[in-house]
């Protein structure tokens, strides 16, 4: 049992949860709670702690048999309760953390091409709010989007707070960081055929009069400033979301959702 929060690994894990330079330089990331555990891959996993008394009970002891069967080769640590609640990133910890490998994804995986999959594909530009990453990634997976792609500057999509809102979407929806994000949707237009639409003021027809059947892509920008003009003019075309009363935008997370599910809906409609 590890009892010290001196401990090398317990200073690591807390190196972990507060740094993103950590994580990008170990490509490992931090993921609590006994459901959030249980749905990671086993191949992605690092390794796993458990508070000391929790494999007492069946429950407990049965969740450490699975994880175990999944994952052989994660080493499996338990930790005393003052240390456990020490390292933990929650309010409550439910007493079980894992260590997790970070995906390789390619903009192959992202646009759907590897699957054989019409590109359906989300474009971050310097999104901070953690809660408004999270709900894209989650809301991604259910409306069948192809993956996501951010610039650097975007939130840490492996930051506790990020990770735990996607609800593990995380693992199932391709995701890229890129230096150079103009550079990128120009490929995207370029080598895939992919229409990049961007919200903007400028835009003269309303998201629901565009045919989102063929290979589409959708630009989201920070939450305060919106989309850079850099970017904004890299757009095939410009779309509006209607707005009644005095609103001038949408939360970012929810202009995106409307965005993603009505090319759900199209594609559903149209058999695509």
């Amino acid at each position: 049992m590890i009892t010290s929060t001196k401990n090398e690994q317990i200073k690591n894990i807390t190196s972990l949860i507060k740094k993103a330079r950590e994580r990008k330089a170990q490509r490992l990331f931090v993921i609590e709670g006994i459901r959030a555990v249980a749905e990671v891959p086993g191949q992605l996993l690092h390794a796993i702690y458990y508070v000391e008394g929790f494999a007492d009970s069946a429950e407990g002891q049965a969740f450490i048999s699975d994880i175990h069967a999944k994952a052989p080769n994660a080493p499996i640590e338990e930790v005393a309760k003052t240390v456990f609640n020490s390292m933990s990133d929650t309010v409550t910890p439910q007493g079980v953390l894992a260590l997790v490998k970070m995906q390789e994804f390619t903009l192959e995986d992202v646009v759907g091409a590897t699957a054989g999959r019409v590109p359906h594909v989300m474009i971050l530009e310097s999104l901070q709010d953690p809660g408004n990453m999270g709900t894209i990634v989650r809301t991604a997976e259910g409306a069948g989007a192809t993956g996501i792609i951010m610039n650097n500057t975007t939130v840490d999509i492996y930051s506790p707070k990020v990770v735990r809102s996607t609800m593990g979407s995380i693992f199932r929806v391709p995701h890229i960081v890129v230096k150079d994000l103009s550079a990128t949707i120009e490929q995207l237009k370029n080598d895939y055929r992919i229409s990049v639409y961007a919200a903007h003021l400028k835009g003269e027809k309303y998201y629901d009069e565009f045919d989102l059947t063929s290979p589409t892509a959708f630009m989201i920008g920070n939450e305060g400033n919106g989309l850079t003009d850099e970017i904004s003019n890299c757009a095939t075309s410009y779309l509006k979301i209607p707005m009644e009363g005095k609103l001038e935008s949408l939360n970012a997370s929810v202009a995106a959702s409307l965005l993603m599910y009505e090319t759900h809906r199209q594609r559903k409609n149209s058999g695509v």
